[in-house]
């Protein structure tokens, strides 16, 4: 009995060692994106001005495109949008269905726990909004956080997260893409909403009806960094070194002067 029981712990081990191997031996994704020949690339499409997907030919454009346009480039294969949403885009890097995710997403200590961050390669910060109509009513972000405020935020991004912090005695409208917390403002559903000072000075400009408050106090800053699988140390490192390379040649720098960030 000893000796089968030795035995079988010797046949658990080599099965470890095998199965350890085999997956060392794995390719990097980004072998597998110079095999072939496409780097897939997860983006919301919905966050002016990083990613924006025009609904009428699907085609996108914005400060990430651009950069994902440049990293294929750099990588030598065809750039493909994947389009993706805020509460599934760390399903879509777990279940493989693109390699990165370029969407102008927040470095958050929750979702590194299951995938991987690139370094930062810019920074932002949260500030309010509401109609012009309200900006006497509304000037501080704890003039929000009252019975009776509701405030719209869009489902599962950290905006929501923050919100909750923030505003404990409001009431959180919690909406699904394609609807946005601005939209909610417009309409008439939600008397504040929050988001990055990236977005809000994009939807400010757009929309006459609409305005940040609060000005002198941006919350929550934190880097922005690319997702990819957590477990491709390979690709971490490639996306590392050309993140490196283009700030310092000043990629990042002329790209956030052509979208006003």
């Amino acid at each position: 009995m000893k000796a089968f029981s030795k035995f079988t712990g010797i046949c658990a081990l080599l099965v470890t060692f095998f199965a350890v191997s085999a997956q060392a031996q794995a390719p990097s994704r980004l072998q597998q994106i110079l095999a072939a020949g496409v780097i897939r690339i997860g983006t919301t499409g919905d966050f002016n001005p990083m990613t924006i997907r025009d609904v009428a030919n699907g085609e996108y454009k914005g400060f990430e495109i651009d950069a994902a346009n440049k990293l294929a480039a750099d990588l030598g294969v065809k750039a493909e949008f994947v389009p993706t949403d805020w509460k599934t885009m760390v399903a879509g890097v777990l279940s493989n269905k693109y390699d990165i995710v370029m969407s102008g997403t927040s470095i958050d200590v929750g979702r590194a726990k299951v995938v991987g961050y690139t370094m930062p390669y810019i920074f932002v910060g949260t500030v309010p909004m509401t109609l012009k109509s309200n900006a006497e009513r509304f000037k501080t972000w704890d003039d929000a956080n009252k019975q009776g405020v509701k405030v719209a935020v869009s489902l599962g991004t950290v905006f929501e997260q923050q919100a909750k912090v923030a505003f404990p005695n409001a009431t959180l409208v919690s909406v699904e893409a394609p609807a946005t917390g601005y939209q909610e403002v417009l309409a008439g559903r939600a008397d504040v909403t929050i988001s990055s000072n990236v977005d809000a000075a994009s939807i400010t400009q757009r929309f006459d009806a609409i305005t940040q408050f609060g000005k002198d106090d941006i919350r929550n800053q934190r880097p922005l960094g690319y997702i990819t699988a957590q477990d491709d140390q390979v690709f971490i490192n490639f996306l590392n070194s050309w993140l490196s390379v283009q700030q310092a040649n000043g990629f990042f720098k002329r790209l956030s002067a052509k979208w006003g960030l």
